[in-house]
């Protein structure tokens, strides 16, 4: 059965406002509907962007976080009586005000902790990849007719530890009062780029759908940008602050690297995560912050892995973070720390694009702070557990914390899988 594009509209607004619980709004004169209209205008903090006396700060500011925003433009634009179209343009440019601790630090990340120990072994390790090749675990040649470049394929046990981290990372976080929401892929491109996300230009790191299929979408690159958008347009009772949501998704990043350390699926298209994401009061929200970090490491202590925590410069903040904590795992083959998570602080620069309030006890209503945190992105933290734990016959010690998510298997052994080869169909002329 065809549908015409305007019923096709209508039937997927409704289901959108289904989901996200808010009032329908019809366009009587020709029965389409306009769904875009609920994504809010943003309501930028003019008072102090636009104070001339915030100016040199805000300015420090940009140059230290290298990003394009121009805050004398906004401020002309303000006061010599501007298109208002072009200076809410320019105040989107404008990035997330920095933590005073963060502003002191140079190039360099400052290190907060350092645990567990480096793994020692009587053998040479061997990098992850070629092992998990060689155990039939992983397939990463021959996919570009089927995924693209930088793709892969976990195999037989491999799919199922898999499994098992995700499982593991969700039981923890309940035990810290998240609710597991499921969430969708694709979402309207405005909501991304609402999220800090860069979305045009040279450097934009999110795939975008054809426009052929109707509106602005693209794929999601974390579930950090579908919760917020599950939260946008809602005003919360202080009461039930923090509120807490954990999703696990598929993230979708453009992004590519030619770096020798990023090499295998250290940096891939796509890749399974389990996130974190709460909305906070403001006056809580470096609290809550300092929560989701404990939280990350007991999962990467309760897997015996060696990390170090980070508090990330300036410049490796994205437009949204007031501040932002890398945790990096030591993978024993490579010899170096690679990056397995992080968390940031993203204050009210997100929900005052999207519109996420709550009531205070004395009836105001103030924009909540939100903040987001990875739990396990899983390639890396495979690369980290698998060579952290590869025996000298070849075989993968499984972490007794996992061991329950994998029916009691202690070991991954080489698989008895068939191997897999793409079928090149050659097209017959008559």
């Amino acid at each position: 059965m065809k549908f015409s594009r305007g019923i096709l509209n209508f039937i997927k607004w409704r289901r959108y406002c289904t989901h996200q619980g808010v009032q329908r709004k019809i366009l009587q004169n020709d029965g389409l509907v306009d769904h875009r209209t609920c994504i809010p205008e943003p309501d930028y903090d003019v008072d102090f962007l636009c104070n001339p006396a915030n100016r040199d700060a805000i300015f420090e500011n940009i140059q230290k976080r290298n990003c394009k925003g121009d805050i004398d433009k906004v401020i002309e634009l303000k006061f010599n009586s501007g298109s208002k179209q072009l200076l809410s343009q320019e105040l989107s440019r404008i990035p997330n005000s920095t933590h005073p601790d963060v502003l002191k630090l140079g190039k360099e990340p400052n290190i907060l902790k350092v645990s567990g120990e480096i793994p020692t072994f009587n053998f040479t390790p061997m990098e992850f990849e070629k092992f998990a090749i060689r155990m039939k675990l992983l397939k990463t040649d021959g996919l570009g007719p089927v995924a693209g470049q930088r793709s892969y394929v976990f195999l037989g046990d491999l799919a199922e530890l898999e499994n098992a981290l995700i499982n593991y990372s969700i039981a923890k976080l309940r035990k810290h009062g998240f609710n597991l929401v499921t969430v969708p892929d694709i979402l309207p491109t405005k909501v991304i780029e609402r999220c800090g996300l860069i979305v045009d230009g040279n450097r934009t790191l999110v795939y975008e759908l054809d426009p052929h299929y109707g509106d602005d979408y693209s794929l999601s690159g974390t579930a950090e940008m579908a919760l917020a958008f599950k939260m946008m347009n809602t005003t919360l009772d202080v009461d039930k602050l923090p509120l807490k949501l954990a999703a696990v998704s598929r993230c979708y990043r453009a992004e590519s690297s030619s770096l020798a350390q990023e090499r295998g699926i250290y940096r891939v298209h796509y890749f399974t995560k389990v996130e974190m994401f709460v909305c906070s009061e403001q006056n809580n929200s470096e609290e809550v912050f300092d929560d989701l970090r404990a939280i990350q490491e007991d999962l990467f202590s309760d897997l015996g892995l060696h990390y170090k925590v980070l508090d990330m410069p300036p410049h490796e903040l994205g437009a949204p973070a007031y501040r932002k904590i890398d945790i990096e795992g030591w993978m024993a083959a490579r010899q170096l720390f690679g990056e397995l998570s992080s968390c940031s602080n993203c204050t009210d620069f997100q929900s005052r694009r999207l519109n996420i309030k709550y009531t205070t006890k004395d009836g105001k209503s103030q924009y909540a702070h939100t903040l987001n945190g990875t739990a396990c992105a899983l390639p890396r933290m495979l690369i980290a557990l698998c060579e952290t734990n590869q025996l000298r016959n070849g075989t993968i010690a499984i972490p007794q914390k996992l061991q329950p998510f994998m029916k009691g298997k202690t070991v991954i052994h080489k698989q008895s899988i068939p191997n897999m080869k793409i079928n090149k169909n050659k097209q017959k002329f008559n």
